[in-house]
């Protein structure tokens, strides 16, 4: 897995979570991280401690994600509810086009475009360091809930079953 910290996606994650925080250092797995479950087991932490970035599409056709403990799953009918419209995951190709990330190493932060919304599951505060994809299933970065409410401008939301 040489070169990896040298993707395109990977500079553009490292450049966004300098500016916010130069402390904050990538972590080049040897095993992918592509689901949460592959995530924990590379990096030996527990599944929730695993951010999954998971970009959803409302009936306006307005992109929003939502930032979700790895051992929980998103309610559709609660953040449709949030949005007041019906709300939709994102298909693979909807989710590389808005965000430039593919699927398994879509970063919290850094999209070419803004989400409509961000919203972060409060089961992610139960852990002091959570873990989330930094632009490829074997790239990801450590942050605390705090520091990853603060530079998402996410809001944080019970919006999982």
């Amino acid at each position: 897995m040489s070169n990896l910290l040298e993707k395109k996606t990977v500079k553009k994650v490292e450049s966004f979570l300098k500016k916010f925080d130069n402390k904050i250092k990538l972590i080049e797995l040897d095993e992918t991280a592509r689901t949460a479950d592959d995530a924990s087991k590379s990096l030996k932490t527990e599944v929730g401690s695993i951010v999954k970035s998971l970009l959803f599409k409302d009936a306006e056709n307005n992109f929003h994600l939502c930032l979700v403990s790895g051992d929980k799953f998103v309610s559709l009918e609660k953040i449709s509810i949030i949005f007041k419209l019906n709300t939709i995951k994102a298909n693979a190709d909807e989710c590389k086009n808005f965000t430039g990330f593919s699927i398994g190493g879509v970063a919290p932060i850094g999209h070419e475009n803004s989400p409509k919304s961000i919203l972060i599951d409060k089961n992610l505060s139960r852990y002091d360091t959570l873990f989330a994809a930094a632009g490829h299933p074997y790239v990801v970065f450590g942050i605390s809930f705090k520091d990853l409410c603060s530079i998402t401008k996410g809001i944080s939301c019970n919006i999982t079953d």
